[in-house]
């Protein structure tokens, strides 16, 4: 038995990490600081897309010669952001349940690997997942479902399922035909009736049943 899960606004509220990071790496190019819902609406897509997306808020080319230059920025803090980061309420003891049930977990993420590894560390999560890929692991990143077969594959055989928070993990699921649990109260921006999905929850002491409803 696999689950899968997404990192940031599905297990871990690690907004406010990428906003000071981030605000901090503008500060540091010149630009005025963003707000941290305007920053929320960035993360999912990997890092490339979030530093397009600040320099875009910030009136500049995405693409032009900044870019480099605020990537560099960002991800020489980035590594180091996870002071701010939280589980979300019910994640440890959902894991635990899952655990002690027999289902075997890993990680499919954009956050690149160096900072998935290190927030989980810093969390005390790493032991609880198998197989962890980040979004700089493989050539292709979510919602390519290319990165979420890796994963399940490295946890063997068995009903599986996908559990994420966001517009990229629903069309990810889609792409690559399982089963998708959604948590309502992560970094989504549409509204979850819009989006394809098998299950939805906003408590984390739900999913161990849920999970057992829809996997396949």
């Amino acid at each position: 038995m696999r689950v899968v899960f997404d990192l940031d606004g599905t297990l871990i509220d690690s907004a406010p990490d990428i906003h000071a990071a981030s605000n901090a790496a503008l500060a540091e190019m010149g630009y005025p600081a963003l707000s941290l819902d305007e920053v929320r609406s960035f993360v999912g897509k990997g890092v490339p897309n979030l530093v397009e997306r600040l320099l875009q808020a910030s009136g500049e080319d995405p693409t032009g010669p900044m870019n480099r230059r605020l990537t560099e920025a960002l991800m020489a803090r980035y590594h180091d952001a996870v002071a701010l980061t939280l589980p979300y309420p019910g994640v440890r003891a959902a894991l635990a349940a899952l655990a002690a049930a027999g289902w075997r977990m890993g990680i499919c993420t954009n956050k690149p690997i160096g900072p998935t590894r290190a927030v989980l560390a810093h969390l005390g999560l790493q032991d609880a997942f198998e197989v962890v890929l980040g979004g700089d692991s493989l050539p292709e990143r979510k919602p390519d479902p290319t990165p979420l077969f890796k994963t399940f594959e490295g946890l063997g055989n068995g009903p599986l399922a996908y559990v994420g928070d966001s517009e990229v993990d629903a069309e990810t699921a889609a792409r690559a035909a399982v089963p998708f649990a959604i948590y309502t109260r992560g970094y989504r921006k549409t509204p979850v009736a819009e989006l394809p999905h098998d299950a939805a929850f906003d408590d984390f002491a739900d999913l161990p049943a849920l999970i057992g409803q829809i996997a396949r």
